[in-house]
This record gives C-alpha cells, structure tokens and sequence, in this order.
C-alpha cells in the first residue's frame, strides 16, 4: 500500500493512525492506565474532514476538468474508477467519522450491566476522574509517542493546508514520502442527468419486425423499471450496476463487456442472470435478439401526473445503444477475443 496513491493511501493512513490506538505493553481487551489519546482522536478527526473537504472541492474541479482536457490527471482518475469495486470506501469512511463521537453517544451500542465491559469503563473513569495517576513507564512511553505523532501529522499537515486553500487544488495525491497525511476526494464530476442502458430481448425471429415484443431486463438496483422504487444500497454496491452506470456515458465500442453480457443472456447464461433482478425469459426458451436502449431517466414530480401513475422515474429514449443481436453473430466477436463461446440451454 506504501507505494499507491488516492484512495490507498486513505486506507494507509486509517490504519497508521489505528496503530496509535492499541496499547504498547498489553493485548488485555480493556488495558488499564493507558486511555485513548486525544491526539489520535484528532488525527482521525483532520482525516475525515479531508476527506469531507476534498469530496466537494473535487466536484468543482472535476466540473472544470471535463470542459478542459488538459486535466489529465483527472482524467485518469475517472478511468481507473470504472475498473474497480470502490465499495470499500463507504466503510473506510466510516472508520475515522466514529471518532467524532463521544462515549456517551455510542455507549447504547454496548450491554450493559454488572461485569460488563461497559460497566469497567465507566468504573475506570470514576476512579481516575480529579486524580493524578502515578506515572508508569508504559504511559510516559506512550505518551511521547503520542505527542511525537502529533508533532509529525502537523508537519506534514502544512503542505496539505497550503494546497486546500489554493485555487488549483491537486486532490487525492500525497505531500510526502510517508503517504500519511494526503488529499482525497471521490467522483470528480457529477453529471446533470441520469442515462442508463437498457437490456432487451425478443423472442421474434425477425428483430426489425414492427410486432416483436421486446421485454427489459431488470437489474438488481440500477433504474429501469420506472415504477420501481430506487433502493438503498449503502455502504455496499452491485459492479455490474456500476458498470451500467459508467458504460451509459460511452459507447459500447468503449465497452466491449457490454456485448459479452449480451451474449451470455442469448445463451441464458446461469451466472450473469444471476447477477440480475429479472429475467423476462425465465421460464421460456432463451431470446433470439438482445439489443441495448439508451434513455434518459428524471424523477417524477411530487403530486405531478406520473407519480400519480405510481412512476418514481420518467423516462425518455435517446436512440439505440447497440443494435439487435443474435447468438450466431456474436460467436466471431467471441472468438476473435479468445472469450468462451457461451452454450445455449
């Protein structure tokens, strides 16, 4: 992790700073005479106001960066998201945002009672409470590591500080060899409308026929259905869904795996409709064409005449994503990529 950058270093950081947390001497799961250091609460507390600041000003930036495309940095932060599963980072954050929480707050998250591990706390915090503790070796030890990761996170904040406040903001990057202390923000750009493609089959033999039935196939939480509720999926996320999502800015010569999905469907490939939330031809021989629709989705207006209708989305078709397609034509495309050439049931 030492050698990533962006979001492996917010992963590299969170766990410098858990490093802090444990006591030295001991793995005892409630230590005595070593409390948790205010300095490292606020190290995690700087880092998730990074990591706050930085997700809006990237938003700012990532605007000005797609209407200038000498931001290429930015740019190849956007294609290295569309590669990966980021869905770690919901928890990641999560992580540093408990230490703006205090005991009193988050104490019902524990049992309580006689002999309870939240019972020893509150006794442990009586006890010491106007007290001055004996010093031991272990908590002057502790304490100068302490005070030295103090010294060391306001060092290497300076440069940060300095950046945040420039009005060209480098974002998710890092200052220093260590990678501790480092800018972040997620998504530099938020699009002013919602595009999605559409899967659909036809059991017709002749897909331009103006009576084949063309039927959509639901994913597990992407729109589609506009009658269908938007789910709530945090801090978790479905890839192909997020595929989706990223393929419906581009093309689908700019995504190939689109067409790969598209074939295992003609074929009523087990493990890709498993990835779906509905498949129209479940008990049916598999479709002969699968084509892909692009539209563009907005939400219904309250009290407006399509959520009258039960619509949580309006819909609008732009054109066709990609054109009907058989199994038979798709077999050289499979081929000439070295993919399996899928079976139909």
């Amino acid at each position: 992790m030492w050698a990533m950058s962006g979001w492996e270093s917010q992963l590299l950081e969170t766990g410098f700073l858990g490093i802090f947390l444990c006591p030295l001497w001991t793995l005892s799961r409630l230590p005595q005479h070593t409390p948790t250091s205010r300095i490292v609460l606020w190290g995690f507390r700087w880092l998730i106001f990074r990591i706050m600041l930085g997700a809006g000003l990237i938003k700012i930036r990532g605007d000005r960066c797609w209407r200038d495309l000498t931001c290429m940095d930015f740019h190849y932060e956007a294609i290295l998201i569309v590669s990966g599963n980021l869905s770690f980072l919901n928890w990641l954050t999560m992580v540093p945002s408990l230490a703006c929480f205090d005991d009193a707050t988050l104490g019902f998250l524990f049992p309580s009672g006689p002999g309870s591990l939240k019972d020893r706390v509150l006794q442990m915090q009586r006890e010491i409470r106007g007290a001055r503790p004996k010093p031991r070796f272990g908590s002057v030890v502790r304490r100068a590591a302490n005070v030295s990761l103090g010294i060391l996170l306001a060092w290497l904040s300076v440069p940060v500080v300095l950046n945040l406040l420039s009005s060209r903001q480098v974002m998710n990057t890092h200052f220093n060899s260590l990678h501790i202390v480092n800018t972040y923000g997620a998504f530099g750009s938020i699009t002013k409308e919602r595009t999605e493609v559409i899967l659909q089959g036809t059991a017709s033999p002749n897909a331009s026929a103006p009576d084949a039935v063309w039927e959509d196939y639901e994913f597990k939480c992407k729109p589609g259905d506009p009658s269908r509720r938007p789910c709530l999926i945090s801090p978790y996320h479905y890839r192909l869904d997020w595929l989706m999502w990223f393929a419906a800015f581009q093309t689908y010569e700019h995504n190939d795996w689109i067409l790969h999905l598209a074939g295992k469907l003609l074929a009523s490939d087990a493990e890709a409709l498993s990835l779906l939330a509905h498949n129209p031809f479940a008990s049916r021989p598999p479709p002969r064409w699968v084509r892909g629709e692009h539209y563009r989705y907005k939400f219904s207006r309250p009290g407006g005449r399509h959520a009258a209708e039960g619509k949580w989305w309006v819909r609008k078709r732009i054109g066709a994503y990609f054109p009907p397609l058989s199994l038979e034509e798709l077999r050289p495309y499979f081929r000439d990529r070295g993919w399996p050439l899928p079976q139909p049931l």
